[in-house]
């Protein structure tokens, strides 16, 4: 898991014990790690990708995206996914000082050793992106942004999400279920690929930030306030859990019998069955 000014740690024994370790990117967060396998795998830290072939022990520099490329304005990035050992996406946003100007969306067909930057059809800040499959993928960002590939991400298109919020997290269990989460409390649920989003209630006003699917029934989603919600039923009711924190729950990873959220401060919550 990483976090600010260049936090990681890491586990080996089902995170019983967790090991510091720290990236040398200053003041920057670590916004995102994905693995392509269990030694190959990616972190995003402000403008930068870093990659590592040993499991995270050591991470090198693999691109810096320049402001030189954005006429002077500042590149952020979020979120990072691969389909293979090849194909992969980045998005993010553009910012002249606290002003978002621009999306930021780039692919890699070499393993992320270029990147082109594609046409997002979107100027509004895109902050998570998943893949089912290779051909099938989803980003969501401000604005209620949700855009869809079913081409391998060579072109996206826009589906309505029916809201204006922003939206930070979407989760696909196959190529019709799917869940975004966002401000005010927002869940959108989709059980036909995205063609249709409909908002179902949280019972929260509190900004959501992370949902997986366990099951083709069970997800979880986690939220600032120490907000933890469960659906029992594909995502179309929530029930909120107890998580003894109020503190903001940024991600969490989820399994059949295990689960682990991370919150601000240092915050790591485990969950057993």
């Amino acid at each position: 898991m990483g976090g600010d000014k260049g936090f990681l740690s890491h586990t080996e024994d089902g995170g019983a014990t967790w090991v510091e370790r720290r990236l040398d990117v200053k003041q920057q967060a670590i916004n995102d790690i994905y693995f392509v396998s269990s030694d190959s795998g990616f972190l995003l830290a402000g403008d930068t990708i870093f990659s590592t072939n040993d499991s995270g022990h050591t991470w090198q520099e693999a691109h810096k995206f320049s402001a030189s490329d954005f006429q002077g304005a500042s590149p952020e990035l979020y979120s990072l996914r691969f389909n293979g050992k090849k194909r992969g996406w980045v998005v993010g946003s553009i910012s002249r000082g606290d002003n978002i100007v621009g999306s930021l969306l780039a692919i890699t067909r070499d393993g992320g050793a270029s990147w082109q930057f594609q046409d997002a059809r979107t100027k509004q800040e895109l902050i998570h992106i998943d893949f089912i499959d290779d051909k099938r993928g989803w980003i969501v960002g401000a604005d209620g942004a949700i855009l869809h590939t079913d081409n391998s991400g060579e072109s996206w298109v826009r589906q309505d999400s029916r809201t204006s919020v922003t939206l930070f997290h979407v989760d696909f269990r196959n190529e019709k279920q799917g869940l975004a989460v966002g401000e005010q409390g927002t869940i959108l649920v989709t059980t036909d690929g995205g063609i249709s989003w409909t908002k179902v209630d949280s019972r929260t006003k509190a900004t959501l930030l992370s949902v997986q699917f366990i099951s083709e029934d069970e997800s979880w989603i986690v939220g600032r306030n120490g907000v933890i919600l469960r659906s029992g039923d594909g995502g179309h009711s929530w029930v909120e859990q107890e998580s003894g924190t109020k503190r903001p729950l940024y991600a969490m990873f989820m399994n059949k019998k295990n689960g682990w959220a991370v919150g601000s401060g240092g915050l790591l919550l485990s969950y057993k069955r």
